[in-house]
């Protein structure tokens, strides 16, 4: 099942922490809790169009994370970014793009992102800021 949100990707950042008293709170950056609630909310309007509950078992996923390319560039580095020639290779790191992916899906695409034993996952130069997300059960990839 392949899913396609027009989101600009943002990483999953260190979480920040406060103190109430004698206890401590901890919680995302407001950047990330923008994201993630903008991302569940998409999430759920297509999940709902296609008559889907969450995934459950052990799933297969494919991220591909389009960000957009930096406005101070050359005309020519900009074609090559576009084509595909150049990959993103600045921060954030990918790994971050999918933490803060897997949280924000959670009880939504998935029941839990413990559920998902493969990933194969990429960033990209777009125009458009988005992300693809290719989830599949185990059980249908291997017949």
């Amino acid at each position: 099942m392949i899913f396609e949100f027009d989101i600009e990707p943002v990483e999953q950042a260190r979480p920040r922490a406060t103190r109430f008293g004698k206890s401590i709170r901890i919680y995302d950056p407001k950047k990330v809790t923008v994201f993630k609630r903008q991302l569940g909310r998409l999430a759920r309007q297509a999940m709902q169009e296609r008559c889907l509950k969450p995934f459950d078992g052990e799933l297969t996923v494919r991220f591909e994370f389009y960000r957009p390319v930096q406005a101070s560039i050359s005309r020519k580095e900009r074609d090559r970014r576009l084509s595909g020639v150049h990959r993103p290779t600045v921060k954030p790191d990918l790994s971050n793009y999918i933490k803060a992916l897997e949280d924000g899906l959670n009880g939504i695409i998935w029941i839990d992102d413990n559920r998902i034993v493969q990933i194969v996952a990429e960033k990209k130069y777009s125009d458009r800021p988005r992300i693809v997300i290719e989830v599949n059960k185990v059980d249908e990839v291997e017949k």
